[in-house]
């Protein structure tokens, strides 16, 4: 199956049900209703002492520490000392990772642009961007940030800062053009833009 940015344009906006005057106010109910809104899934906070647990559930693990209480019976007590101590720091490490990942979700989901431009009913509106629905024209002009994925309809000389997504630090050129091949999200450069589809 292509994916929207191996679609023409026309191909993009028939899958959609869209036009370029938008789509209705109501389908954009609708489709808020039942996709829900346009935000990243809070899955809910763990404390730290949960997620270090969760670090001892690894089989390798297990068979780490399965090791460390044989040789403690076998009276090797400095490899046991040895073996819990070097499981102990993995589950160290494995918390504070997964600590760093969690705050940069919420890094994210704080870049996340408050407003959104799309086209509704043939006419421009500002709509927070968590109600941005599959389908809606967005414009995306010079400092704005870019409510959603989407496949560029028009383009003057758009370049995105995507260092958030793929840590590359220089601006990336996109254009609004079909891309052939299925390229990851970082290679995606001939492709973001004055009218968007969400």
């Amino acid at each position: 199956m292509k994916q929207m940015y191996q679609k023409s344009k026309k191909e993009v906006m028939e899958d959609l049900c869209s036009s370029k005057e938008g789509i209705s106010s109501q389908k954009a109910k609708r489709l808020l209703e039942k996709n829900g809104y346009n935000e990243l899934a809070d899955s809910g906070k763990k404390s730290l002492f949960v997620i270090f647990l969760e670090q001892f559930c690894d089989f390798l693990v297990v068979i780490l520490i399965v090791v460390a209480v044989v040789s403690g019976f076998l009276s090797d007590l400095e490899s046991a000392l040895v073996i819990l101590l070097v499981v102990t720091m993995n589950a160290a490490m494995g918390t504070w990772q997964h600590e760093k990942a969690e705050k940069s979700l919420q890094g994210l989901k704080q870049l996340s642009s408050p407003t959104a431009k799309v086209i509704r009913d043939g006419q421009m509106a500002v709509i927070p961007s968590r109600e941005v629905v599959c389908g809606d024209i967005f414009l995306v002009e010079a400092g704005d940030y870019i409510p959603a994925d989407g496949r560029i309809l028009e383009n003057a000389s758009l370049k995105v800062n995507e260092s958030a997504l793929t840590g590359e630090s220089l601006q990336a050129e996109k254009r609004d053009c079909i891309i052939e091949k299925e390229v990851p999200l970082g290679d995606r450069v001939k492709g973001p833009a004055q009218l968007y589809l969400g």
